[in-house]
């Protein structure tokens, strides 16, 4: 009884979000909580799950596969597919977030973008800010979460890590494939690589 209790209560909110004009593909695979709030003009595509406490705003659009929990989403937001918004996160207006991408109480900033296979958490991010694949904030030294920023402008290349604490400067730019410790500062480029070496004509060895 319980559970049809539950299917009818999710059609309830269904229909509700449906009257006021928020456009779903597959109402049916989509799940919402009581106290979830939706601006104007919203497209939830299917299989999204919308935990408790989300505010949406207005021209949203949420792809597939998307989970949503204790967050707020501001005006002309991109989210997913296969992204994960955790408690205490806010996408600003114009902000991105891409598939395969995870952010936990961490502001990203207005018309930034956190495109593919990254984890942004106790970040605050500015303006304009490119996060590249594969970026990572190292967040947790084992003993408590450390926090990170990134000023406006800033372009992290793909498959960066991000050791905080530390701040990025604004129009810095991380180049791809870097370990950053240390702060950078503004307008500079940092990166952490050895250097390439090349063996000519080289054999490999065979059993």
């Amino acid at each position: 009884m319980k559970h049809v209790n539950l299917k009818n209560y999710q059609n309830i909110l269904r229909n509700k979000f449906l009257k006021s004009g928020v456009k779903m593909m597959g109402p049916e695979t989509i799940f919402f909580s009581k106290d979830t709030k939706i601006g104007k003009n919203v497209i939830i595509e299917p299989f999204v799950v919308i935990g408790s406490k989300v505010k949406i705003g207005n021209n949203v659009i949420i792809k597939s596969f998307s989970h949503l929990e204790s967050c707020r989403i501001e005006n002309k937001v991109e989210i997913g597919p296969y992204a994960r918004i955790r408690p205490g996160t806010i996408l600003k207006e114009g902000s991105k977030v891409g598939n395969f991408v995870e952010i936990k109480k961490s502001n990203i900033g207005k018309k930034s973008k956190v495109n593919h296979l990254a984890y942004i958490g106790d970040t605050n991010i500015g303006k304009s800010v490119n996060i590249g694949a594969g970026t990572i904030t190292c967040n947790y030294d084992g003993v408590k979460k450390n926090k990170t920023k990134i000023k406006n402008n800033v372009f992290v290349g793909s498959n960066s890590s991000l050791v905080a604490p530390l701040t990025l400067g604004e129009n810095s730019i991380i180049g791809a494939g870097s370990v950053i410790t240390r702060s950078v500062s503004k307008k500079s480029l940092a990166l952490t690589r050895t250097q390439q070496q090349e063996v000519n004509n080289y054999k490999r060895k065979y059993k």
